[in-house]
Order: C-alpha cells, then structure tokens, then sequence
C-alpha cells in the first residue's frame, strides 16, 4: 500500500485520501516527480520560541495564537465569564478550520481562576500537550484546539 504526506503537518495518509487525517489539509498529489525532498523554512508564518509574549503589551486573559491556520500572532481577548471556542461563527473565539468541532471547548473564569472545559470534541482539547476533559490554566499555558495552538495569558 502506498502512501502520501501531508504538505501541512507531514502526517502519513493512505494514497486513496483527498484530505489529511491529522489536520484536515487538502492532500496535494504529485504526478510523480523526481524531487522527493521537502523545504522547510523557519519563518513560516508562526510565531517562533524566541518571539516574546511580553512584546504584545497585552494586559488581562488573552490567547493568542502561536501556530496553525495561518493566523499566528492573533489575540482573542476572553468576555464575560464564559467564552465558547469553537468552528461555530456563534463562539466568542471563532477557529474556522475542520479540525475544530462547532462548539470545541468552553473557557471560564470563576473567582479569578480560568478553566477549561472540552465540549465531546472530536479531536479533544489539549493544556501543555495533554488530554484534558476539564482543567485549570495558568498564565504562559499552552491550548491546543484542532490544529491551533494558543498562549494563555493573564497578566
């Protein structure tokens, strides 16, 4: 059984698909070629490990948006006390892409502690690269929503 990658995340997709099973990229299928190699260039349009969050002068809860989507550097500032995130154009934080469910994931505050909660997601919601149902975040935590990876920030 032959295979092809993904240009987005470089998962392995059986031949027969047309979109990633991983991200939900467009699978691009070559007429066979001669190169067999990939280019990868640093400044693809996602915020590097070096690019400081300080820099974005940001004051209270905030996620911004490190990689995924082509959107990094976005900031979404959290409203009232609860904020849905989801594909849903209804969510307080709209992630328009397949790998996010419609109502992926609620973000609340309750006595000055923000939580979050998954909403049976289809691909679950992630705080610093763990599986989670339901968990406390803190300032600098990493989110991660489909393909979209986020900072918390509460400064």
């Amino acid at each position: 059984m032959s295979h092809i990658y993904c240009q987005e995340c470089g998962f392995q997709n059986p031949e027969s698909a047309n979109y990633c099973s991983r991200c939900g990229a467009l699978l691009v299928k070559d007429g066979g070629g001669v190169e067999s190699t990939q280019t990868f260039t640093p400044d693809d349009g996602e915020l590097s490990p070096s690019d400081t969050l300080d820099d974005l002068a940001i004051k209270g809860p905030a996620l911004v948006v490190r990689s995924g989507g082509g959107r990094a550097g976005e900031t979404f500032l959290p409203e009232g006390d609860q904020t849905t995130i989801g594909r849903s154009p209804d969510c307080g934080i709209f992630l328009d892409d397949v790998t996010v469910s419609r109502k992926h994931a609620v973000l609340s505050k309750r006595d000055g502690v923000f939580t979050i909660e998954d909403q049976g997601s289809l691909n679950g919601t992630f705080v610093n690269r763990k599986r989670v149902e339901s968990a406390q975040i803190d300032d600098g935590d990493e989110l991660q929503i489909g393909k979209y990876r986020l900072t918390f920030l509460n400064r």
